[in-house]
């Protein structure tokens, strides 16, 4: 069925509908994806090009622990999580030198997956903070460090964990944050938020054989669609949407899932969700739209081939209309697709660098940050693929995937047990 084009893309803006954290500030990047969770910031007066003014390195410093987390920022403390002799946990810095202020174990041992480290980024709630293990738990911290609750996966059921460890950001909405433990009998859990009891979870239902029932490794989002508040997740068996009022399962489309690892955060586009994974997969283009008096049905779009668009991980960002994301399996090809449609307007070009590439949106432009290391400043245009100059930062260890933060005129990069603050 054809999306509505007359006028051609308001009917396509994102309906965010999420609530706002408690003591966030304009320039604080409390959670996955920033302050609207769809990877933008609001920011103004960062450098409009980097080919003769790259950032400047501010500080770097040591103390993060090993893993891939991204970090929140809130005023003058920064967040995230790392694996640290004897165990796994979250460990907060100062914004000004990156100094570590406090650091809280919350399991007994360092977990083992694939690939060691900690993938969790905190989701901070005024003076609490959220984050989940990647040995399946989550937890309740204030943000001076001390643990109120925490809650295993295994309490909620038969929840495998998946090859390279739960990797999900824990999403905070009003009294409840939530979680995606993956099994059948609670592929999504809602707790209150100030206890850790359990208001109610999910049950997993047949929506196709592709992929594994587990947990994917994206993050929740909140869609509106069809006058239906729910929240959008990734999991092993593709994308499913879940009532937000009762944890009601509405429903899933399993195209886009693999059989190996689904990752991507779908991407709320007004009355329509937008999702990829890669290991040769594809993307999809999915309408909500309602199904008698309380139901909500899923209709596919339009569905495009490995070849033409698989975001690997790294994200994707909708933008006046237009996905921006890198194309390809372990590859961040910067593309440009026309969300109504599926079209391609322009890539895949060849990147500042190499591997997946996570990318963050402010001023008009994308920083893109490839697993090679390197970092581009990119303008966000349809009309076609403007590179405005590229660096390597200052520390180099493993694969560079956490994503690049945005806060209070500086950016962020995660590199394994060392944070780099850069001036923009």
């Amino acid at each position: 069925m054809p999306i509505p084009c007359n006028p051609p893309r308001r009917f396509l803006l994102p309906v965010l509908g999420l609530a706002t954290l408690g003591s966030v500030l304009a320039d604080d990047w409390p959670q996955w994806r920033g302050p609207n969770r769809d990877g933008q910031s609001a920011e103004k007066g960062i450098i409009k090009s980097w080919e003769e003014n790259p950032p400047k390195l501010l500080w770097m410093a040591e103390g993060m622990g090993s893993g891939y987390s991204s970090v929140a920022v809130a005023g003058a403390k920064i967040y995230t999580s790392g694996n640290f002799d004897g165990g796994q946990g979250v460990v907060a810095v100062n914004a000004k030198d990156g100094k570590v202020l406090w650091r809280t174990k919350l399991t007994e041992s360092v977990p083992q997956h694939g690939v060691d480290g900690a993938r969790s980024m905190p989701a901070l709630d005024g003076a609490m903070l959220y984050v989940t293990t990647s040995n399946g738990s989550i937890a309740c911290l204030t943000t001076a460090g001390k643990v109120k609750w925490q809650r295993e996966y295994k309490e909620f059921g038969d929840n495998p964990v998946p090859s390279w460890g739960f990797s999900e950001s824990p999403l905070v909405d009003g009294d409840l944050v939530l979680c995606t433990p993956g099994g059948k009998d609670s592929v999504m859990v809602a707790l209150e938020k100030r206890s850790g009891r359990t208001i109610w979870k999910t049950k997993l239902p047949d929506i196709g054989a592709k992929g594994k029932a587990e947990a994917g490794y994206g993050s929740m989002v909140i869609s509106n669609a069809a006058g239906v508040k729910q929240y959008v997740q990734m999991t092993g068996r593709g994308v499913i949407g879940v009532r937000a009022k009762d944890g009601r399962f509405l429903w899933g489309y399993n195209k886009v899932a693999n059989g190996t690892a689904s990752i991507p955060t779908p991407v709320v586009a007004g009355e329509h969700i937008f999702c990829s994974s890669g290991y040769g997969t594809g993307a999809a283009l999915i309408r909500l739209k309602k199904k008698g008096n309380a139901e909500v049905e899923a209709e596919e779009v339009y569905f495009l081939n490995s070849d033409q668009l698989q975001n690997h991980h790294g994200g994707m960002i909708l933008r006046n209309g237009y996905i921006y994301c890198g194309h390809g399996h372990n590859a961040g090809k910067p593309i440009c697709i026309d969300v109504e449609t599926g079209d391609v307007k322009w890539g895949p070009e060849k990147g500042a660098g190499v591997g997946s590439a996570g990318l963050t949106y402010a001023e008009g432009h994308f920083i893109y940050r490839w697993e090679s290391g390197h970092v581009g400043l990119v303008e966000a245009t349809e009309e076609g693929y403007k590179l405005k100059g590229s660096f390597m930062p200052e520390h180099k260890e493993k694969q560079s995937w956490a994503h690049p933060v945005i806060s209070d005129g500086k950016l962020y990069l995660r590199e394994q047990d060392k944070l780099m603050c850069y001036g923009l």
